[in-house]
Formats: structure tokens, sequence, C-alpha cells
């Protein structure tokens, strides 16, 4: 008489694999649950559609595992090719677009018109969950006109501003709401009623720290900060807020506003702050759900000694 047990080995279940890459995501779904992360979408991920994709499928991943994502984008690349076609040159001081009041209105149409668009469309293809604005929308960013230092002289560079206030009102409304607010970043003027364009990786690490955001992270064309480029390629991966501030000096003048971004990010608040590779798909589920991570992390000085 069978005693109803089989003795048959257990079939091997080819999906098995797949369940064990879910249980390892376990804890950080855990750790992340219900917080915010800011993230900057730029580089390499703004132009080549299947990273474009991957990034949309990431971000409506993150909302779906219980976090709370906010895109901020700018739009170099598309800027450029826009002034372009309008007969206005691209010119750069001090690693800022100078932005004439002409320039100024192509900007504001591509980023919102256009970048802002697109994307709300991505990550729309999975559901209702995207809703575009820029920093003028209610507020949201209000800034001042910036005037870089070049050889110890203020260099006049157009309508390009530096952020004074932040309004999180609406965007924190659309995340009670379970919706995914995507930021272009142009600003309203505290002093008249033209607008600003602000770097959107200042804006993103400005946004993250008056939301109390967990995370910030930074979309860019390289592995990371790398210790000693370009004598070496080893990327550093963990650092604190104080030793990333003793590098800032070195930086090249692309990596300088994303890590000046992350320094003040940490600074306010933000518990870490990562610079991640953009050309890899899924690079954000990668550094936020595995062990390995693949970028640099910048954390508050108090975690990071040890």
């Amino acid at each position: 008489m069978s005693d109803g047990k089989s003795n048959a080995p257990t079939r091997k279940h080819t999906a098995l694999p797949k369940a064990q890459i879910l249980i390892e995501a376990l804890p950080w779904l855990t750790r992340h649950h219900g917080k915010t992360v800011v993230i900057k979408f730029g580089g390499n991920a703004m132009i080549d559609e299947d990273l474009k994709a991957a990034f949309a499928q990431d971000v409506v991943f993150l909302r779906h595992a219980g976090l709370k994502p906010v895109v901020v984008h700018g739009g170099g690349p598309q800027i450029s090719a826009a002034l372009d076609k309008h007969g206005i040159v691209s010119e750069f001081k001090a690693g800022l677009r100078v932005t004439t009041e002409d320039a100024m209105d192509v900007v504001r149409m591509v980023l919102a018109g256009q970048v802002q668009r697109e994307l709300v469309g991505l990550l729309n293809q999975h559901g209702p969950l995207a809703v575009g604005l820029t920093g003028e929308d209610a507020h949201t960013l209000t800034a001042t006109k910036h005037q870089p230092e070049i050889d110890g002289e203020l260099v006049d560079i157009g309508r390009v501003g530096e952020i004074t206030e932040i309004d999180t009102g609406a965007i924190e409304a659309l995340l009670a709401d379970g919706r995914i607010p995507v930021v272009s970043s142009i600003a309203r003027s505290q002093d008249d009623h033209h607008v600003y364009n602000v770097n959107a990786d200042t804006a993103a690490a400005a946004l993250a720290a008056a939301l109390g955001a967990e995370t910030l992270m930074v979309l860019t064309d390289v592995e990371g900060l790398y210790e000693d480029w370009p004598d070496s390629d080893e990327v550093i991966s963990r650092l604190t807020a104080s030793e990333l501030e003793k590098l800032l000096p070195d930086l090249s003048s692309g990596m300088v506003p994303k890590m000046e971004g992350c320094l003040h990010a940490v600074r306010g608040g933000v518990t870490t702050a990562r610079v991640i590779d953009g050309r890899v798909q899924h690079s954000i589920l990668l550094e936020i759900f595995t062990d390995e991570g693949i970028g640099t992390m910048v954390v508050p000085d108090e975690q990071g000694e040890s």
C-alpha cells in the first residue's frame, strides 16, 4: 500500500534561480519601502532608445516595489541640437551654458515640450503613473541669476539660475497619490517674470534634500568617480562627505556639479548619494537592490567613518 508519498526526486524547476534573485532583493526592498528616491536622468541614457526604455522600466519597478521615485532631467544634447536648428550658437563658460533670452525660449521648449514629454510617455506605457512639471509649476524651484567667477571676475552668462527656494508641495501631493513626478530643470525667477535655466544635477540634489529623500542617484556616462584618473580606472565605491570635499578641486569640470550635488544632498540630510553608470542597462536596480552596486556612493561623515 502506498502511503501517498512519492519517492520520485523533486523536479528541478528552471525558474528557481529567478526566485533566488528576487529573495536576494528582499533586504533592500524592506529597507527602501516607502522611501523617496530622486533620480537625475542624463547622459547616454537620455539618447539611446534601449537605455531609455530600461530606465523607464527601472523607475516603474521602484514605484511598484514601494519606493517613491522622483525624476529630474536636463537635456544638454537635445538643447544643443535645437539651438543649432534655430541658428543660435551654443557657448559654454565655467561648464555652464550661456543662455540668452532667445536661447532660454528654446531651452524651455525642449525641456518641457520634448524631453519631459518623451519621458512621461515612456513611463506611462506601464500605467497612469508619470506627471510632468517644471520647476516653475507651483513655485517648485525659485532662482536668482547665477554669475560664475572666472579668473577672479563675475561673468554674466544670461538666464542661468541659482536655486534660492524650493516648494515641494506639488511633488509631495503627486507622490501621495502614487504618481511619479518628472521635473524639468527650469526655475521661476525670484526677481522678475522671467525663468531661469538651472543645472539639472544641482536641481536634483536640492530637491532630494528638500524632500528628505533616502537616496539621490545621478546617472552619468562613466562608471563612477575614479581613484586616480587618468592613471587608473579603479572606481571609488564609497566615500564620506569630507573625503569628497577634499577631492572636488581636482575633478573634471563635468563631474563637479554631479559630485557637488552629492555633497550638498548628504550634508542636507539625504542618507546616500550615488553616481552611477547610465550606460549599463538597469543600473538603477543593480545599485539599489544588490550587494555589489555599480557606482560611487557618498555617505554622511558619521556613517562612513570606520
